[in-house]
């Protein structure tokens, strides 16, 4: 009776243990209360950092605006990708500095509530405060856009609350940034696992969904077909030259190109980058960040 009695006492205090954490995490953060810049050479910076984030790839349309409704379809269900021009209506137009910091920092909305992984915000986390408005500032720059996205097509019982289990349980499972004394890996660190957000699709992820961070860069599976694997050992027989060609135009040292969702990824994302950053991703990667 009382070893019965001990039980449901822990399983009470876990059970609190448990909600007192996610009530936290509910809580929206608390983020500075920044001006976006506005002069040339951010939003030149801004330019540079959109195209390195990868957003292009997912949130331009047909006519080549940001105004979203690309289908992104995972194992949960189908997200849309959002309009981010500057459209007051449909678009950012009326965000704040403090809304991109907390949109690109803590995955959250200007009113609080939790977006879904498939923006891939984790991976933002680690982008500098500088960079985050800088990117803003580019984005308020473009011409406005109205074209309202598609509600996103997930099962009933999904909800956005859940994503504050479902952060909690990252959290747990995702390692202490690594530091580098090499600059050059330090900026290849940047580009792949933060902004180019390579691991988002190059690897694995548990049913859950969170990425199986001992295993970064194993390869992904998405649901048209498998993510190759881009860490080390897969890399074994490329050369660092190889890699940065092959950020550039796509050109694998077997002299094929490459296909597929990499396409866009090359054109708009890493075929962008100056050849110094294209060289410190191909660093990292080819190092593994030794």
């Amino acid at each position: 009776m009382r070893e019965h009695t001990l039980k449901i006492k822990v399983l009470i205090v876990l059970v609190a243990i448990v909600s007192v954490a996610i009530a936290a995490l509910m809580r929206s953060p608390s983020v500075n209360d920044i001006a976006i810049p506005s002069g040339n050479d951010a939003i030149e910076r801004g330019r540079y950092l959109v195209h390195a984030g990868g957003c292009i790839s997912c949130h331009e349309d047909d006519a080549g605006t940001l105004s979203g409704g690309m289908a992104i379809e995972s194992p949960f269900g189908t997200f849309y990708a959002s309009n981010i021009t500057p459209d007051p209506v449909t678009g950012i137009g009326n965000w704040q500095g403090s809304d991109f910091l907390l949109a690109l920092k803590h995955g959250r909305t200007p009113e609080g509530s939790f977006y879904f992984p498939a923006f891939p915000y984790r991976a933002y986390a680690d982008i500098s405060e500088t960079d985050v408005l800088d990117i803003a500032a580019y984005l308020m720059s473009l011409d406005p856009v109205t074209a309202s996205t598609p509600e996103h097509d997930l099962p009933a019982w999904t909800g956005r609350w859940q994503m504050a289990g479902w952060n909690l349980l990252a959290d747990m499972a995702e390692p202490e940034p690594a530091s580098y004394d090499d600059p050059q890996l330090a900026r290849g660190a940047y580009l792949a696992q933060t902004l180019g957000h390579c691991g988002e699709c190059h690897t694995p992820r548990n049913a859950l969904g969170i990425p199986q961070y001992d295993q970064a860069f194993a390869g992904g599976e998405l649901p048209d077909g498998h993510v190759e694997a881009i860490n080390t050992e897969a890399l074994a027989n490329w050369s660092e030259d190889d890699l940065a060609l092959f950020l550039f135009i796509g050109l694998k040292p077997d002299g094929d190109y490459v296909g597929g969702k990499m396409e866009p990824v090359i054109e708009h994302n890493t075929g962008q980058l100056t050849d110094e950053d294209r060289q410190a991703m191909a660093a990292f990667l080819k190092r593994g960040g030794r």
